[in-house]
C-alpha cells in the first residue's frame, strides 16, 4: 500500500525530471547552434560592442607609402572603451588608396588588408605566439611613390575639375600614384560618437561632387581618341595598313545608320593622311573608316587583349571592368573605333593602354602592396610581379611607341605633356558630346620613351575650355615619378 502511494508520488516527479533533462539538453543544443554557425550574424550585429572593443583594443599596423611614410596608424586613447584610436596623417590625397576604418565600417586598403592589419591573419598569429608578444597588426608598405602622389593629387586639385589619375611602372604593374578628386579627410570616419559619424557620413554620401567615389578605380568613361591605340594596333596587325599607308579622312562623316556626325580638328589637313598623321593629330574620320573596315570582332579581340571585358580585378582594391561591346553590328564599330559607342575605360585602364605598349606589348598586372611587414620587421608577404596578358606583340609595341612619340612634338595633340630633354609618348582624347560641348579629357602616356619607367593615365570630367589641362597633369606626375 505504501509502494503503491510512493510509486504515484514519484511519477509527476520522474516527468518534471524528464522535462527538465530535455529543456537543458534543448539550451545545450541551442548553444551550441549559436556558437557554431551564429557567431557571425552576432559579431556583425550593430548593437554588440564586444567586436568593436576589439578591434580597437590593440594598435592596427601601419600603412606607409613606399618611401617609408606612415599614411594610417594607431594611437592609444586617453579613456575606454576604446584603447587606440585610427589616424590618417595622409588625409585626403591617399584616402582613395588608404579608405578608413570606422566602428562599423572599412573600405580601402583598411578592408582588403583587414586580416594583417588586425593582426588576424594566421601567419601575424604565429609569429605572435613564436615571440611570446601580444597580438599586434602587421605593417602594410604600398607602392605608392610619394612624389608621384602629391604631383597627381595637385594637379587634380588645381584644375578644379572632378576626375582622377593612376601612374604605373610598366616592368612590374606596380601602382606609382592613384589620385582621385574630389577627396575626402578619412579622419571624419575615425570618431567613437555614433552621432557625429553618422552625420559624417551623411554629409559625404550626400555631397554632389561624390567625395567618396573613387573615380580612379570605379568610374568607367568614354575612351575616346585614347581607344586610337587599340584600334591602330588592330589595324597594324591586320597587315592592311602600315605607320605609312594612306587613310581617307573626310573633314565630316556619318558613319551607316542612325549614328551621330563625327568632325576632324583643324589640324587633320588633307583628306587622305597617312595612318601616322592621323594618329599624331587625332583625325576622328580616319579611325572611324579603319574601324568600319575592320569590323567588331577584329576590334573586339584587341581591345580583350588589353584589358577590356576582363573580369574584376583586384590590386588588391577591387576595379569596375573595363568594357567593349559585346554585340555590336558593323556600323557601330566606326563610333567604336573613335571611343565614341559604348566602350568604357576606368583611369586605370587607360594607363594600362600605355604601360603594356611601354614594356613591348606585355600588360603586367597591376598591384598595390608592396610588402608585409611584422612588428618585429620580418617580412611575411612581398610582392611578386606578374603578366597580365600580351596585348600586342613586340614589333607592333615598337610602332605604336614610335607613333605616340609623335604626338608630343609638332602638331601633335600632346605637346604640353612634352619634358624637355626626356621623349615622351602619349596620346590625348577630348571627347565631345553630340551637341558639340567638351565633355571629358583624357591622356594617358609614358616616359622615357626609349626606356620607359612610367605610364600614367588621366581623366577630367566636364573640363569645357580647360580640357588642355589635362596633358600638363600627365606631364607632372611623369616627372616627379622619374628619378
Amino acid at each position: 500500500m505504501a509502494g503503491s502511494r510512493v510509486r504515484a508520488a514519484n511519477l509527476p516527479l520522474r516527468r518534471v525530471a524528464k522535462l527538465c533533462g530535455a529543456m537543458l539538453f534543448v539550451l545545450l543544443g541551442h548553444i551550441t547552434v549559436i556558437q557554431a554557425f551564429g557567431t557571425t550574424r552576432l559579431n556583425s550585429d550593430p548593437r554588440n560592442e564586444r567586436p568593436l572593443i576589439a578591434r580597437f583594443g590593440h594598435p592596427r599596423g601601419d600603412i606607409l607609402t613606399y618611401d617609408g611614410t606612415a599614411l594610417a596608424t594607431s594611437r592609444p586613447t586617453r579613456d575606454g572603451p576604446y584603447l587606440y584610436r585610427r589616424v590618417y596623417p595622409g588625409g585626403a590625397p591617399y584616402a582613395p588608396v588608404t579608405g578608413y576604418v570606422s566602428l562599423h565600417r572599412a573600405t580601402g586598403i583598411e578592408r582588403a588588408q583587414n586580416a594583417v592589419l588586425s593582426g588576424d591573419d594566421t601567419k601575424v598569429k604565429v609569429r605572435s605566439l613564436v615571440r611570446e608578444a601580444p597580438v599586434e597588426g602587421a605593417d602594410v608598405r604600398l607602392t605608392i611613390r610619394e612624389r608621384a602622389q602629391r604631383a597627381a593629387y595637385r594637379g587634380l586639385a588645381e584644375a578644379g575639375l572632378p576626375g582622377a589619375a593612376v601612374a604605373l611602372d610598366p616592368a612590374t604593374g606596380a601602382v606609382l600614384a592613384l589620385a582621385s578628386y574630389p577627396s575626402f579627410d578619412p579622419n571624419a570616419f575615425t570618431t567613437f560618437d555614433p552621432a557625429r559619424l553618422a552625420e559624417a557620413t551623411r554629409q559625404l554620401r550626400q555631397a554632389p561632387s561624390q567625395p567618396l567615389l573613387n573615380r580612379a578605380l570605379n568610374r568607367p568613361y568614354p575612351p575616346g581618341a585614347t581607344f586610337d591605340l587599340v584600334t591602330t594596333a588592330a589595324a597594324l596587325a591586320s597587315g592592311e595598313y602600315t605607320p605609312s599607308a594612306v587613310v581617307p579622312a573626310s573633314a565630316r562623316s556619318r558613319p551607316p545608320g542612325p549614328s551621330p556626325s563625327l568632325a576632324n580638328p583643324a589640324t587633320c589637313g588633307s583628306a587622305r593622311p597617312t595612318l601616322l598623321h592621323a594618329f599624331q593629330v587625332s583625325c576622328t574620320t580616319a579611325f572611324a573608316n579603319i574601324g568600319l573596315q575592320l569590323g567588331p570582332d577584329l576590334l573586339r579581340d584587341h581591345a580583350e587583349a588589353f584589358g577590356f571585358n576582363a573580369p574584376s580585378l583586384k590590386i588588391p582594391l577591387a576595379v569596375t571592368s573595363s568594357r567593349f561591346p559585346l554585340v555590336m553590328d558593323r556600323p557601330r564599330s566606326a563610333l567604336a573605333a573613335v571611343g565614341h559607342h559604348e566602350g568604357r575605360a576606368t583611369p586605370l585602364m587607360i594607363a594600362m593602354l600605355s604601360a603594356a605598349v611601354a614594356n613591348d606589348g606585355v600588360l603586367m598586372r597591376p598591384y598595390l602592396v608592396h610588402e608585409v611587414r611584422l612588428p618585429d620587421g620580418s617580412v611575411i608577404n612581398r610582392a611578386d610581379p606578374a603578366p597580365y596578358r600580351t596585348a600586342v606583340p613586340r614589333t607592333l609595341a615598337k610602332h605604336l611607341a614610335a607613333m605616340m612619340t609623335t604626338v608630343t612634338h609638332g602638331k601633335g595633340t600632346g605637346t604640353k605633356a612634352a619634358i624637355p630633354g626626356v621623349a615622351v609618348a602619349a596620346k590625348t582624347a577630348v571627347l565631345e558630346t553630340p551637341a558639340g560641348s567638351e565633355d571629358h579629357a583624357l591622356v594617358t602616356a609614358f616616359a622615357p620613351a626609349e626606356l620607359p619607367e612610367v605610364a600614367v593615365g588621366v581623366v577630367l570630367e566636364h573640363p569645357g575650355a580647360r580640357a588642355t589641362t589635362v596633358t600638363p597633369i600627365a606631364r607632372a606626375i611623369l616627372k616627379a615619378a622619374l628619378p
